[in-house]
């Protein structure tokens, strides 16, 4: 106790630099918990992306792959799913719903998907979030489109805005025959669907009457108003979202789908294909938890050498307290409680500085990039992470301590130049 009052003493009597010490421990502390927060609540986001569908179906291929181009929109299919095909795995008693998804188009550089008022009723996010209007309504006639939040907030578009989709993904052909209206605009879920403008199902196929094998039919142009009178059955999906009347049905429907045939299918669970996609980009994650372990590293590095530089100012005092009957091992003791104190007031700084700004920026991030941080006490993992910092603060000071440990009492009471 008395030691810890001496430490606490020397602390105060050298505030300024003990102060800046803390403050690089704690901004150092804060990073890496916040990286781990992030890290967390980034894993928590893409495991949300789609929730409450229980199987993810389209031409075989990989499930990484079906999941990529059905759900992220990124890729393209290898195959299509004809109409059939969906129809009657659609219609079996194991389903509940199912949600055609059709991809192919852009608009501008986004995605356009082509599915059913369904999409909107099943799709989920961020655990059990339906997919909610940020305003207008769903699509209510046949060039209908809703876009997502980042489509919208990009391009600069209103309710009633006029859009002309391209044809595929980097082409310089429009369907400008038959421009589609802005009939709704998403809020923010921080998925893929922010930057997806949606059509209806019938739609893809208005704007592909008059055209094959990827060009405009010479002579066959068709009206919009014309289309509206014709069967606009769709031929081939890309993939469809499904979900099941049990979950004990779900390993039935996919062996079901998988060992279809009419056609090759592939059936995947969306939790275990997101796990394998995770695996692939979770490299990237390790490197932003070292990245900010070195930070830490750094900051104790700093009080070490801290700690080193005051030791030559603090001969006499050293030599004092050696003359006063304290040993060796008391002068390292203290100089240790001294940079445990650091360590433990730069941790406790740094744990506070995070939680505020969660609290005063978790609105911001979460609308502008809707990644949700979570604001729940340290995890277990996370309590481990600070004892650590702690202890290697402590470690690292021995450093300086066993310096001061060897200087002997003529030293200290002698006067250099």
């Amino acid at each position: 106790m008395m030691l810890l009052r001496l430490a606490a003493a020397s602390l105060l009597n050298r505030r300024l630099t003990a102060l800046l010490t803390i403050f690089a421990v704690a901004l150092s502390v804060a990073l890496f918990l916040g990286t781990e927060k992030i890290r967390t609540s980034a894993r928590a986001s893409f495991a949300d992306t789609i929730s409450g569908t229980d199987l993810v179906m389209g031409a075989r291929s990989g499930g990484v792959q079906l999941l990529l181009y059905a759900v992220f929109r990124i890729g393209n299919a290898t195959n299509n799913v004809t109409w059939e095909s969906f129809e009657e795995i659609a219609s079996r008693p194991e389903v509940d719903w199912a949600v055609p998804l059709s991809l192919g188009d852009s608009h501008r550089g986004f995605r356009v998907l082509g599915t059913t008022d369904g999409y909107f009723e099943h799709y989920r996010t961020r655990g059990d979030r339906a997919l909610e209007l940020a305003a207008g309504t769903r699509f209510d006639d046949l060039f209908d489109t809703v876009l997502g939040a980042d489509v919208a907030a990009e391009l600069g578009y209103a309710v009633g805005d006029e859009i002309v989709v391209a044809h595929g993904l980097a082409s310089f052909t429009a369907h400008d025959d038959k421009p589609f209206r802005v009939a709704g605009i998403l809020k923010k879920t921080g998925t893929p669907v922010d930057r997806t403008v949606h059509v209806g199902l019938a739609a893809i196929e208005a704007i592909h009457v008059d055209w094959q094998s990827g060009a405009r039919m010479p002579g066959a142009a068709v009206s919009a108003d014309a289309v509206r009178g014709m069967d606009l059955r769709p031929r081939a999906i890309t993939a469809a979202l499904i979900g099941v009347k049990s979950r004990l049905q779900i390993f039935t429907l996919q062996r079901a789908i998988n060992e279809y045939r009419a056609e090759p299918l592939l059936a995947v669970l969306p939790g275990i294909a997101l796990q394998e996609l995770w695996g692939i980009v979770g490299v990237a994650e390790t490197a932003l938890t070292v990245v900010s372990a070195m930070v830490v590293a750094t900051a104790l590095l700093g009080l070490a050498t801290m700690i080193l530089a005051s030791l030559n100012e603090r001969r006499r005092e050293m030599a004092i307290l050696r003359a006063l009957g304290a040993r060796p091992r008391t002068i390292l003791t203290l100089l240790v409680t001294e940079a445990g104190l650091i360590c433990l007031a730069g941790v406790a700084a740094g744990a506070g500085l995070l939680y505020a700004g969660l609290f005063a920026l978790r609105p911001m991030i979460d609308s502008a990039f809707g990644l949700y941080l979570a604001i729940a006490p340290p995890t277990g993992a996370e309590w481990l992470m600070l004892a650590a910092v702690v202890g290697a603060g402590v470690l690292i000071s021995l450093v300086p301590a066993v310096r001061a440990y060897r200087m002997s009492l003529a030293d200290g009471m002698s006067v250099k130049t």
